[in-house]
């Protein structure tokens, strides 16, 4: 490392995302974020400023090159994850990417062989997985509070992605179950140790946002683990008030449910509205909830946290590229299914050939 007290930092992306990895980095503090990479000039420029970030570039690839750069995180459009990904390894850099890891399984293959190759790390950033009431849903399962766990349900739902891009599925690669499907899929794959998954079953359609998007605005996808437990993961771009983040896990010896936002927020009326306090919402007039910590409710400090660490003491994170290649698969599966109208078996042989996931369900 450049730097063996702190671990150093390149953010690839100013967008959403790219601001919620600054403000995270900035409650870590082992590490330091010495440079923004994006091709909007004043926005990577205005988030530099926001946080006291030193340089910044229009080409991730300068970044890149700067030899005081230990590790990068990777918040940009779903198709360009697999080359920055690659790019990154090949310089020697560790990687943190968020979901979905890319768009087709043969380039998740690609970003794993690249990281092996360069022997860096590369790590999947699933901030559910350090959620903290999430956190100890997990640790009830695994001090045995609930017995054998058969069940597992996870939920996000909002009105629509916060980005114009996501519409487009030749760039986010598919709908709602892309986008935040992975994040459910992820959350009932941990919760049963990461068993395989046999069989999966989905439905899904466009029921509201035809006028924007081919892409799937509400889907339901029922998982089957090997061995014996169900996993429903139920995502949707068409409900409205704000982000709605929710599990239940079931055992033969007890339950638990967390619903991650509401019992940290404010209840709120307001007849005028009130900025952007509510992550999603189209409009903060009337009820909301208005969050308090929503960073750290959400697990975005402490997944930064983690990773830092990983890169400074040389530890496997909790999450990796592996990780992400195995909920791209499953996400392959429930396209399949949707279109067909069938289950699918797991593991996929032969691997259909895509550009997208949703081509799965769209062909169909």
């Amino acid at each position: 490392m450049a730097n063996s007290d702190r671990v150093m930092v390149g953010i690839v992306g100013a967008g959403f995302i790219g601001h919620l990895h600054a403000e995270a980095f900035a409650r870590v503090p082992n590490a330091e974020v010495v440079a923004i990479a994006s091709p909007n000039a004043a926005r990577g420029r205005a988030l530099a400023d926001s946080f006291g970030i030193p340089r910044h570039f229009t080409d991730y690839r300068q970044l890149l090159a700067m030899d005081d750069l230990d590790m990068i995180t990777v918040g940009v459009p779903n198709d360009l994850h697999a080359q920055v990904c690659i790019d990154a390894a090949r310089a020697g850099k560790h990687v943190v990417c968020e979901k979905p890891l890319c768009l087709t399984l043969e380039d998740a293959d690609a970003i794993i062989a690249a990281g092996r190759a360069a022997g860096v790390k590369l790590m999947y950033a699933e901030e559910l997985l350090f959620a903290p009431k999430y956190v100890r849903a997990k640790g009830l399962v695994d001090e045995g509070a609930l017995g054998e766990v058969f069940l597992v349900k996870q939920s996000e739902e909002h009105a629509g992605p916060h980005s114009p891009w996501f519409w487009d599925v030749r760039r986010s690669g598919g709908g709602v179950l892309l986008d935040m499907g992975c994040h459910s899929i992820a959350f009932c794959r941990w919760v049963m140790n990461n068993r395989p998954v046999a069989s999966v079953y989905a439905a899904m359609d466009t029921f509201v946002h035809g006028d924007k998007t081919r892409g799937e605005d509400h889907a339901l996808c029922i998982l089957t683990f090997a061995g014996g437990g169900i996993g429903v993961c139920e995502n949707s771009w068409v409900k409205g008030g704000g982000v709605d983040d929710r599990a239940e896990i079931y055992g033969s010896q007890g339950n638990t449910r967390a619903d991650l936002l509401r019992g940290s927020s404010l209840t709120t009326y307001s007849d005028v509205g009130y900025g952007y306090a509510v992550e999603k919402a189209e409009t903060t007039v009337g009820w909301t909830f208005t969050m308090y910590e929503e960073s750290w409710n959400y697990g975005f400090p402490q997944e930064m946290q983690h990773f830092v660490d990983c890169v400074q003491r040389d530890e496997p994170p909790l999450v990796t590229a592996e990780d992400g290649r195995a909920v791209l698969e499953i996400i392959y599966a429930a396209y399949l299914s949707a279109g067909t109208g069938k289950a699918v078996d797991l593991p996929l042989m032969p691997i259909p050939a895509v550009r997208q996931p949703i081509d799965l369900w769209m062909r169909a």
